[in-house]
């Protein structure tokens, strides 16, 4: 008996040791048995946004600048130290130093900085800059209103009894759509210039050139003569009448503004005139057969019927002259001619 239960109790203590290797889990194992229903370990936290300790790859470079091994703050530094240099304009001997700002630049540096950290290294990574066009058109406008000047024409003034011509100038202005073109382009590949203000020329009316043929009248009124140019150059001399002490030819810069052949007198509103009847065109005609009017009111320069007063003061404030020579005069000049009428 004693020997059976010994043989019983080997054999279970043999049985027991498959059970164990086959069933159990090791201590210190994570790993769940085959086919148990353990469920598994939970993921990993996923860690923080990159920081001012994350650095960016080394090679890697924002529009030409180096910043790899440097960490997102040192490069943001160096990237917006690099886009806020200011942007040089110069027209001549004027500039303009201008910030991108106040030309309406923005530089959107994180989205720069996020693609430099995802970069293989020796990478060169944009800048991209936005502009607001309506900034930069207001900044080119104010250029406009500093460089702009407007032509002038040429002009004969009177210098020593004689005309003399003074020169036209040109006038300029800012092309404003080719400038800020030029900006708006500086700026999105963060150039600084020096760049040149896109300027076009303004041509004057009335140049030198055109004045050098044009007809000019002196009128000499103490002398009783009337001097006929060519631009500076000295063309006719005709002998005139005056006017009275009473009615003196006034003295002045003017011009011819209304030309007739074979005008009507008409009686003017002055206490001499008063009573008198309009005279139509004929041999009796006081302004004979042609009249000049200047610019200075109720003047003006006509034929007289009466050669004889010639060389006097004898009219009511205009200039008389030969009739022929009169037609000769109105021949050669137009509306818009000068007339300048001194004393001497």
């Amino acid at each position: 008996m004693t020997r059976r239960l010994l043989i019983l109790a080997a054999f279970l203590a043999l049985a027991a040791v498959p059970l164990a290797v086959a069933g159990e889990v090791p201590s210190g194992s994570s790993e769940p048995p085959p086919g148990s229903t353990q469920p598994p370990p939970p993921a990993p936290e996923p860690g923080p946004p990159p920081g001012p300790g994350v650095f960016i790859p080394d090679g890697v470079t924002i529009e030409s600048l180096p910043v790899g091994g440097l960490t997102v703050e040192q490069a943001r530094e160096v990237v917006a130290a690099m886009f806020n240099q200011r942007l040089l304009l110069v027209h001549g001997r004027m500039s303009w130093n201008v910030t991108p700002q106040r030309l309406g630049a923005t530089a959107h540096i994180d989205g720069a900085l996020t693609r430099a950290l995802a970069a293989p290294p020796g990478s060169d990574v944009n800048l991209v800059v936005s502009v607001r066009g309506q900034d930069t058109r207001d900044f080119v406008a104010k250029l406009d209103r500093r460089i702009a000047r407007a032509p002038k024409d040429a002009r004969l003034k009177l210098f020593r009894l004689k005309p003399r011509i003074v020169p036209d100038r040109w006038g300029l202005r800012v092309d404003r759509n080719a400038t800020v073109a030029e900006i708006v382009h500086a700026l999105r590949n963060h150039e600084r210039g020096p760049l040149r203000v896109e300027v076009s020329p303004l041509k004057p009316n009335v140049t030198e050139a055109s004045l050098r043929g044009r007809p000019a009248i002196v009128i000499r009124r103490d002398s009783k003569k009337l001097f006929i140019y060519r631009g500076e150059k000295p063309w006719r001399t005709f002998g005139v009448a005056t006017g009275q002490p009473s009615y003196p030819t006034p003295v002045g810069n003017f011009a011819i503004v209304v030309m007739q052949r074979n005008p009507w007198w008409y009686p003017p509103a002055s206490d001499w005139a008063k009573g008198a009847d309009p005279i139509p065109p004929g041999p009796g005609n006081p302004l004979g057969t042609r009249w000049m009017g200047l610019s200075a009111p109720l003047v003006g320069i006509h034929g007289t019927p009466d050669p004889a007063s010639i060389g006097y003061s004898a009219s009511h404030g205009c200039i008389r002259m030969r009739i022929p020579e009169a037609e000769w005069v109105f021949d050669h000049v137009k509306v818009g001619t000068p007339v300048f009428i001194v004393p001497a």
